[in-house]
């Protein structure tokens, strides 16, 4: 299987990240494409971290709905060798993992696999294809966890107003 190209793009100031590993962690996904539908398609693959108000600003944009969000996935065109781009909010993951005691890097790689599991043909808008979708969440972080690929994130603490 070739190696996708991937394009990451951190737009949120605080936080730190490592490309390799985010990488590693996609190439293992595509590497077990045909437990996940055939995975996600050919082509290059964009992941962009963002703050909750510019994720919040393209969910207002393109599905009118201009409230915060945790994930948004754009599909994108294999013909022309765009697989996609996987939109994520690292504020809504550090307030999700606060809130449910659960660690940042795991939430946040989670969304990353929620959106690779989009492009690939799962969806969770009604109540069987969310199990499914969640049951797919499980498998992809089971293996990213087995295989020692999960990326590891930081978000540094906000700067107090001086």
């Amino acid at each position: 299987m070739p190696v996708r190209e991937i394009s990451i793009h951190n737009a949120h100031p605080r936080l730190r990240l490592d490309r390799r590993a985010i990488a590693v962690a996609i190439a293992r996904l595509d590497a077990q494409a045909g437990r996940f539908r055939g995975g996600c398609p050919p082509g290059e693959l964009s992941i962009a971290f963002l703050t909750d108000p510019a994720l919040a600003a393209l969910h207002a944009s393109f599905l009118d709905d201009p409230t915060t969000t945790d994930v948004i996935t754009f599909e994108g065109n294999p013909a022309l060798g765009v697989a996609g781009e996987v939109c994520v909010s690292a504020d809504t993951a550090a307030a999700y993992a606060a809130a449910h005691g659960r660690d940042f890097s795991a939430e946040l790689t989670l969304y990353v696999v929620h959106g690779w599991l989009h492009l690939a043909g799962y969806d969770d808008l009604r109540p069987q294809k969310k199990r499914l979708m969640r049951a797919a969440e499980k498998r992809a972080m089971a293996l990213l966890h087995d295989a020692g690929a999960e990326p590891v994130f930081q978000l540094r603490p906000a700067r107090k107003p001086a």
